[in-house]
């Protein structure tokens, strides 16, 4: 099996070449080498992705039998559109990472993969769709599904479409795990979004990729939502970054108004909080039923702290600023609720 991997540096490309090398294959990684080391042992053509004229001199590095995009992440369709036409010749199988955002339900609306999907052009530019009075649904979520779109445009039956939620693990670079993790490490008095039972579906990002790499070297396209099938409670993850890290912490579960009324900006602040009550009523059965196997959460919780504790270190990343509370803030909302 003949791979290539679009990105490759960092966290899921990274993930996908590992797991490929791990099952013998010949392995391409096409990226512009800023965010990290490629896996040893990989034949690696720098480029950009956004420039036709690289994607023309990758294309006669050619054939594969599929492809793995992980890096299309903010680029427009229409970018996303002119390297699937161009490599198109050269790839049997186009493996493509989006995201739930796709949905024109999400995060209010429990989902399946039969779910009316935002309705977004395969040859749409960057400025293409809105946000939402109310944050949904998102420009981002439009762009995604335009992507997806020229993807299935150029691929057809040979197109796999995944749809993940929340992916965490080593190597994370948006810093939802890591920022909690740290935060259990500190200690003390933890604030924390009630209810306490209230269960999340991330999945581990060596699950994601082992999945892609299946779909890679099946013979079906389609879509699948990526969201784990035992979800866990919020409780429970909070208990597990304690235990894992040692920290003398005890959580202090606070009511949605009340965090909204401090100012808590949901999902980023407070990762992965999210009231909406769609955002982890996502059903990944008929991933399930292709293969997917999801580790528990524990395990991942463990690995990253792992990782961390190895002098691990993300690729520098603009959303990571944007995850975990400032600890000034946490103490002020904390005093104003009269913890001590």
């Amino acid at each position: 099996m003949r791979i290539l991997v679009l990105g490759g540096g960092w966290f899921l490309g990274k993930a996908v070449i590992e797991g490929a090398l791990a099952r013998g294959w010949d392995v391409t990684a096409f990226s512009r080498g800023r965010s990290g080391a490629v896996p040893e042992g990989v034949e690696t053509v720098r480029g950009d992705r956004t420039s036709d004229t690289d994607l023309k001199r990758l294309a006669g590095a050619g054939r594969w039998d599929a492809v793995v995009d992980t890096s299309s992440g903010e680029m427009s369709p229409r970018t996303v559109l002119a390297a699937a036409e161009i490599l198109r010749p050269v790839v049997g199988r186009w493996v493509h990472v989006s995201t739930v955002s796709v949905y024109q339900g999400w995060p209010h609306q429990p989902l399946t993969e039969d779910s009316p999907l935002l309705d977004a052009p395969a040859d749409a530019d960057e400025s293409f769709g809105y946000t939402g009075a109310d944050g949904s649904p998102t420009k981002y979520g439009f762009q995604k599904a335009g992507a997806e779109q020229a993807i299935r445009q150029t691929f057809g039956d040979d197109s796999v479409v995944l749809r993940p939620g929340v992916i965490l693990g080593p190597g994370e670079y948006v810093g939802r795990l890591p920022w909690w993790l740290r935060r259990a490490a500190r200690g003390g008095a933890i604030l924390a979004p009630a209810p306490a039972a209230r269960t999340i579906q991330p999945v581990d990002v060596r699950d994601v990729a082992e999945f892609a790499l299946e779909r890679a070297g099946s013979g079906r396209g389609g879509a699948f939502n990526i969201a784990h099938p035992d979800p866990i409670s919020m409780e429970a993850f909070l208990a597990c970054c304690l235990a894992v890290t040692g920290g003398a912490g005890r959580a202090v579960w606070t009511e949605p108004d009340v965090l909204d009324e401090y100012g808590i900006r949901q999902w980023t602040e407070m990762p992965p909080w999210r009231t909406a009550e769609g955002v982890w009523s996502v059903d990944p059965a008929r991933a399930v039923a292709a293969g997917l196997s999801c580790r528990p959460l524990a395990e991942t919780i463990v690995d990253t702290w792992d990782w961390l504790k190895d002098n691990g270190r993300p690729v520098d990343h603009p959303r990571a600023a944007e995850h975990g509370i400032d600890p000034s803030k946490e103490e002020a909302i904390l005093t104003g609720l009269g913890v001590r």
